[in-house]
């Protein structure tokens, strides 16, 4: 009794291209998403002796102004005078810390204008973003 298999060798080869397919599509979603994690414009603040450290999480809304005047939460742009309600809308609780990071070039006028703004949203508690003194003379 012979079987219709016995004729047949085992093919030893692997096929590798389904596994380059996936790996090639990995790499293509790691390098559409790897620049969406970066937060924030790159804005250059200026310089401080007295700065603490930002401690990590969701909870905190950075707005950034970069040198052109324009107005970011997060990447999104806004205009100053929509930055009340958008924040009334964005922020649930009043005691939720709110940061400014403005370029060090900007008019210390519009920097006062834009936290009347904030303070306009019922955001009670305001902070500046600043850098070292040290850290950029390296």
């Amino acid at each position: 009794m012979t079987s219709k298999f016995q004729n047949k060798k085992f093919i030893a080869d692997i096929n590798v291209t389904p596994f380059v397919d996936v790996t090639l599509v990995l790499l293509i979603i790691f390098m559409i998403t790897a620049p969406l994690l970066v937060k924030g414009i790159k804005v250059d603040v200026p310089e401080t002796k007295a700065v603490r450290t930002l401690k990590k999480g969701k909870d905190k809304i950075i707005i950034s102004i970069d040198k052109n005047k324009n107005i970011f939460i997060d990447k999104y742009k806004l205009k100053i005078d929509k930055l009340t309600d958008y924040l009334k809308r964005l922020v649930s609780n009043k005691n939720q810390m709110v940061f400014l990071k403005a370029d060090k070039n900007i008019p210390y006028g519009f920097i006062v204008k834009v936290m009347g703004y904030i303070k306009d949203a019922g955001i009670e508690k305001l902070g500046i973003i600043a850098e070292p003194e040290n850290k950029k003379s390296k």
